[in-house]
C-alpha cells in the first residue's frame, strides 16, 4: 500500500503546487496588466504560464522521484524521462520569453512610430531575431537531450576530433539552406524588402506577407501565395514599390482618333479626379505621347497614397474617361477606314 500512497501523494502534490503557482502567477500578471494598461507587457507574459508550470511540475518530480520511490525498478529511466522534459520545458519557456520579449518592443515601437516604413522594417527585423532565438533554442534543448544518453556523451570526443571535416561536409551539403539564412538576415538588417511591401517578382505584383530565415511569401492581388527562397532578393532584380515611400503614380493610356478634343478631355479628367477617393491630391496630367497613322495615344496620369489605390484609381479614370468620349465625343473614338483614299491633287 505504501508502494502506491507515497507516488501518488507526491505527483498529487507536485501537481496541486504547481496550478497553485500558475493561478498565483496568473492572478498577478493580470493585475499589473489592470494597473497599467499603457504597457502590453503584463498580459504577454501570461503566455509564459503554461511553460513555468510545466517547468515547475518537472522540477519537483525530478528531485523526489527516488524518496517517492516512481517505478523503482527503473530509477535511471524515470530521471533521465524527466530531465528530457525538463531540458524541453525549459526551451519551450525560453522561446516564450523570447517571443514576449520580441512582441512588447515592437509593440512599444509601434505605437511611438507615425513613419509606416520604418515600423514594417523593425517588424521584419524582429520577426526574423524571433525565428534566430527559437532556432538556437531548439538546437541547444536537442543537444543536451542528446547529452544525457551515454553512448552520446562517449562520441562526443571524436565527434569534436573530426569537427574540421564535418564541418567542410556539412557546408557543403547545406550550401543553399546556409546561403537562405545569411540572405534573410541580410534582408532583415539591410532593409531591401519588408513585411508589407509592395513588390512585382517575375511578372507578378503583390504584397510581402511573410519573410522567414528560408523563404518568403508574397500575397498577390487575387490571394494566390508565391514562396520563393530569400536568396532571390539577394541575387536577382525586383521592384520594390514600397521603397521610399508608398505613394506612386500611375498611367491610363488612350487610344483616340485624331480629332479628338484633347483639351476638352483634360477639363474632364481634372473635375473627376476629385470625386475619385482613392486620388491623394498630390498631381495629375494628361498629354499627347505617340501619335501613329490612324490614332494618336493619351497619356493620363495620376497620384495615389499606394499600390492598391492606384490600382482602382487607374481603372475608374480609363472607365470615366471613356464613358464621357461614348456620351459627349464619339467621333474622338478609334475607327476603321473603310471609304477611299482622297486622290492626289493635280500637279
Amino acid at each position: 500500500m505504501e508502494n502506491f500512497l507515497r507516488p501518488a501523494t507526491v505527483l498529487g502534490g507536485a501537481l496541486v503546487l504547481t496550478l497553485i503557482a500558475g493561478w498565483l502567477l496568473d492572478l498577478l500578471l493580470r493585475r499589473a496588466d489592470t494597473r497599467h494598461a499603457e504597457t502590453p507587457l503584463w498580459g504577454l507574459l501570461r503566455r509564459c504560464r503554461v511553460p513555468v508550470q510545466v517547468v515547475l511540475c518537472v522540477s519537483l518530480l525530478r528531485g523526489t522521484y527516488r524518496q517517492a520511490r516512481i517505478l523503482p525498478d527503473h530509477p535511471v529511466g524515470v530521471g533521465r524521462a524527466l530531465t528530457l522534459v525538463l531540458i524541453a520545458g525549459t526551451a519551450w519557456l525560453l522561446v516564450r520569453i523570447a517571443t514576449v520579449i520580441v512582441d512588447y518592443a515592437y509593440a512599444r515601437y509601434a505605437a511611438g512610430e507615425s513613419d509606416e516604413a520604418r515600423v514594417r522594417r523593425v517588424r521584419t527585423q524582429v520577426t526574423l531575431i524571433q525565428r534566430v532565438v527559437t532556432a538556437v533554442v531548439a538546437v541547444v534543448a536537442v543537444a543536451l537531450m542528446l547529452l544525457t544518453f551515454p553512448p552520446m556523451r562517449a562520441a562526443g570526443a571524436s565527434l569534436l576530433a573530426s569537427a574540421g571535416v564535418l564541418g567542410i561536409v556539412a557546408g557543403i551539403a547545406a550550401q543553399a539552406a546556409l546561403g537562405n539564412l545569411f540572405a534573410g538576415l541580410q534582408i532583415a538588417f539591410g532593409d531591401t524588402v519588408r513585411i508589407g511591401d509592395t513588390v512585382v517578382v517575375d511578372q507578378e505584383w503583390g504584397k510581402v506577407e511573410e519573410i522567414t530565415l528560408t523563404f518568403l511569401t508574397v500575397r498577390t492581388w487575387d490571394e494566390r501565395r508565391i514562396t520563393m527562397p530569400v536568396s532571390y532578393f539577394t541575387s536577382k532584380p525586383y521592384e520594390n514599390w514600397s521603397r521610399g515611400g508608398a505613394e506612386m503614380t500611375g498611367t491610363v493610356f488612350l487610344h483616340l482618333d485624331h480629332s479628338a478634343p484633347v483639351p476638352l478631355l483634360r477639363e474632364h479628367l481634372e473635375r473627376i479626379l476629385p470625386q475619385i477617393p482613392e486620388w491623394d491630391g498630390r498631381s495629375w496630367a494628361l498629354v499627347v505621347t505617340d501619335t501613329t497613322p490612324h490614332t494618336i495615344q493619351v497619356r493620363a496620369t495620376a497620384t495615389a497614397k499606394d499600390a492598391d489605390d492606384l490600382w482602382t484609381l487607374r481603372c475608374a479614370v480609363r472607365e470615366r474617361l471613356i464613358a464621357w468620349l461614348v456620351t459627349h465625343h464619339p467621333y474622338a473614338l478609334p475607327r476603321v477606314a473603310t471609304s477611299e483614299a482622297a486622290p492626289r491633287p493635280a500637279g
